[in-house]
């Protein structure tokens, strides 16, 4: 048990609230939450000063995408010429040269105040198409506790069964950030169409064949890892990328417990090739297999129709949005108030990771609907920071934070008097902060950065410089 002392916590609806006591146990959930005044120094008590908020949930991320952080911008172009700069960095990447970008990456985002991330996962095999295997470091390489350890030197010649998978999970516990990892299936290069060699490290053949990877990369991940930390999830990286003849076998296979994300509508011409060869829109295609559920997870949505917000919102499936993403790739402003209103959750995600800050993509939901609809306030401060945290929850199958009894303890602090947040309200902070405001980072009750500082890892920039000259 542990006990963490809050100069001011948001509590939802009830506002922000002074000299808050949170107790957790072993586990690094919230059994109590209580006032005290602050404690005396050598008791033993974790104080936070500022105005602590629930950490946040990244609900959407690829994290080899953060090598093209500002390599992308010489010149115009759209989504599909920056995907060619994407798959050259993907092929790229080896087991033991991704581990380190991705413990890199996962730093940051929890330096940023993020606890938790849905990782977007379709890197699964060799270059060429050929699966991992061997019972080589890859596989064994970590120790029953996932600690980082096993590292890959050379990263590929000798790596084993499941290797880029187990590279972002040993990432993510020696970062300390807690992992959805979202296994992807990916078929096809387009609606018809093979998958061109660029792709052919992320498919597995056919729907059976990825069905039966995953089953095998649960068992893997579950005998090495937390449950609590590291978790398996599912995802179909599209309807370009997987045909309409898979869909009902997964609707028929997958485990019912499993969360599902998809890329949905991200693109017009994704949307127009849909509706050409199936004649219905993907989210027509997706309700016409029953894969509209609670579980769902829909990225992007972006380019919706009336009858696909009806049928998100009508199922309770969570969207997630990525604004700074959506934005620098000029993929447009979806509906996401009136998915909200529809009946949706929404969640955020970085995505791409051009940012890499919830604040960021609080205020940047809100500003995409307030360019669109010539409206102010089209979503609360409140609603942004359920959102970043609380939002993701049906979509991960890790603990999300909150500071409330049975929630994890996963907390952030950000500092109301700095040069942005001076003279906020703090319950209006969504919309001032930034990531270099958060001065501390808790997860599970153990205090992880401290002004952007990860407290195993050093600075996450001396990390993401050697990962990224590492993959150049």
């Amino acid at each position: 048990m542990s006990s963490i002392w809050c100069e001011r916590a948001w509590l939802g609806p009830e506002g922000v609230a002074d000299n808050i006591l949170l107790e957790t146990d072993d586990d690094g959930a919230i059994t109590h939450v209580g006032t005290a005044p602050r404690p005396a120094p050598g008791t033993g008590v974790l104080v936070l000063d500022g105005v602590v908020f629930p950490a946040a949930a990244n609900a959407h991320s690829h994290a080899f995408h953060r090598a093209l952080r500002g390599r992308t911008h010489a010149g115009r172009g759209d989504f599909w010429t920056w995907r060619e700069q994407m798959y050259r960095a993907a092929g790229a990447l080896t087991p033991g040269t991704y581990e380190r970008l991705a413990t890199a990456v996962f730093a940051e985002m929890v330096a940023a105040g993020f606890s938790s991330v849905a990782e977007f996962h379709y890197v699964h095999h060799r270059p060429d198409g050929a699966a991992y295997g061997g019972g080589g470091l890859g596989a064994e390489g970590a120790g029953p506790d996932g600690a980082a350890s096993g590292i890959l030197a050379d990263g590929d010649g000798h790596a084993g069964e499941h290797a880029m998978e187990l590279a972002l999970c040993r990432a993510a516990a020696a970062a300390g950030i807690r992992l959805t990892l979202l296994d992807t299936c990916y078929l096809s290069g387009g609606i018809g169409k093979p998958l061109t060699p660029e792709q052919q490290r992320f498919g597995d053949g056919d729907v059976h064949g990825w069905l039966d990877r995953l089953d095998s990369l649960r068992k893997a991940v579950a005998a090495r890892f937390d449950p609590a930390r590291i978790t398996v999830g599912a995802a179909l990286h599209s309807v370009r990328g997987v045909p309409e003849s898979a869909l009902p076998v997964i609707a028929d296979r997958l485990s019912p417990e499993l969360p599902l994300h998809i890329h949905l509508s991200e693109q017009p011409a994704e949307n127009e090739a849909c509706v050409a060869e199936y004649g219905v829109t993907p989210a027509g295609l997706l309700a016409r297999h029953g894969l509209l559920s609670p579980r769902l997870g829909a990225v992007h949505a972006t380019h919706l129709t009336a009858e696909d917000i009806a049928l998100l919102g009508g199922a309770g499936a969570t969207v997630v949005m990525c604004p700074t993403t959506e934005a620098d790739l000029a993929d447009g402003i979806g509906p996401a108030r009136a998915l909200a209103d529809a009946g949706a959750l929404i969640a955020l995600g970085t995505d791409q990771h051009a940012v890499v800050d919830p604040w960021l993509e609080m205020r940047a939901l809100e500003h995409g609907e307030r360019l669109a609809s010539g409206q102010r306030g089209r979503f609360t401060p409140d609603e942004l920071l359920h959102a970043a945290s609380a939002g993701a929850m049906a979509a991960m199958a890790t603990p999300t934070a909150g500071i409330a009894v049975g929630m994890a303890a996963d907390l952030a602090a950000v500092n109301p008097a700095s040069m942005r947040t001076v003279g906020s309200d703090p319950g209006q902070l969504p919309l001032t902060a930034t990531s270099a405001d958060v001065t501390a980072v808790v997860v599970g009750g153990e205090l992880l950065a401290v002004n952007g500082i990860h407290s195993r890892l050093g600075q996450p920039a001396d990390l993401l410089a050697a990962a990224l000259k590492e993959i150049a």
